[in-house]
């Protein structure tokens, strides 16, 4: 069981299918504030879906192919944080994250990504960690930003969210660039 602790506050844990109600009611309580950068809101309507995407991010895990784990601040679930896939042969990592309105601006994502870079780097021994933002969205991108990531390009027309399309901001961070 992968279970991350971050510091007395924060900790990262993959999912058992015994927390999908726990994860569909934050997804549900928090739809409208996702659904302004994320595609997937409306693939997690019911419980059934909840599940599955458990059901999926487990296998992912079992194969070293990604790591989804739920963020948990003093003991409560408030958002989802991981990588979302690990390119071994290339030696990088794609990490995304996500985090209920209720405690943005609590440092949490930011401390989090910290912790996940620096395993990234010093655990798994890979040489870059890339994370893609919508343009727009401007608290998402201040996280890469702090942690001094560079800014890398923007990736036209990179993603169908309801209704138009966004364009992506990549950001990346070397190994050796990582203090």
């Amino acid at each position: 069981m992968f279970r991350f602790e971050i510091n007395d506050k924060i900790y990262l844990k993959l999912f058992n299918k015994n927390e999908a109600e726990e994860l569909h009611m934050l997804i549900k309580s928090n739809k409208d504030h996702l659904k302004n950068w994320l595609a997937w809101v409306d693939d997690m309507e019911n419980i059934e879906e909840v599940k599955d995407f458990i059901k999926k991010t487990r296998q992912g895990f079992a194969a070293e192919e990604s790591i989804s784990a739920g963020m948990w601040y003093k003991e409560e679930l408030v958002g989802v944080i991981g990588y979302n896939n690990i390119d071994w042969k290339n030696k990088k990592a794609n990490l995304g994250y996500w985090l209920g309105q209720d405690h943005q601006g609590e440092g949490i994502v930011t401390t989090a990504c910290k912790a996940l870079v620096d395993n990234a780097f010093n655990n798994f021994n890979l040489n870059k960690v890339e994370i893609s933002c919508a343009e727009g969205n401007v608290k998402s991108r201040a996280i890469p930003e702090r942690l001094g990531f560079k800014q890398e390009g923007i990736i036209r027309d990179a993603e169908w969210l309801y209704d138009k399309f966004v364009n992506h901001i990549r950001y990346g961070m070397l190994a050796e660039e990582w203090e």
